[in-house]
């Protein structure tokens, strides 16, 4: 991978950075409601039944689709349409609006566990979709993920 390759345009980046972009946080992977009446989305607690609660990544990345089909495949493009229920921490999303990563973010650290440290991660805090019926999941609202 090209030195600071971060700093480049999404578009530029090869598949290799791109995936390499990813924080490791797993916020992305938690499921979100759509309130009807007002269109608010709200993030939960409540993670894809793929996620690892403690590394914070797909627990079958290359294969997920074939357990979760409406997984979203994240490119330069779609991103511009769905950056808004990316957190706003999330590196695509910082890159996607020419802001610089934070500090904990591994590519700056040259630490992985930098955004566990920073609190950043969910690690340790979700409940898998595979165990908790839908029509529970407002009980998990996050009220705040900056």
């Amino acid at each position: 991978m090209r030195e600071r390759f971060w700093e480049l345009p999404l578009e530029q980046l090869t598949p290799g950075e791109w995936e390499a972009l990813c924080d490791g946080c797993g916020r992305c992977c938690l499921n979100k409601l759509e309130f009807e009446d007002t269109g608010e989305l709200a993030f939960t607690r409540v993670a894809c039944k793929l996620l690892d609660g403690h590394s914070c990544r797909c627990g079958s990345y290359a294969n997920r689709h074939d357990y979760v089909p409406e997984c979203v495949v994240l490119t330069p493009k779609k991103l511009k349409e769905i950056d808004w229920w990316l957190p706003r921490t999330c590196a695509y999303r910082l890159r996607s609006e020419g802001k610089p990563l934070y500090d904990w973010h591994y590519l700056i650290s040259g630490d992985a566990e930098s955004v566990h440290r920073a609190g950043i991660s969910v690690r340790g805090w979700t409940v898998s979709e595979a165990v908790l019926p839908e029509e529970d999941w407002e009980d998990y609202i996050i009220e705040d993920l900056s």
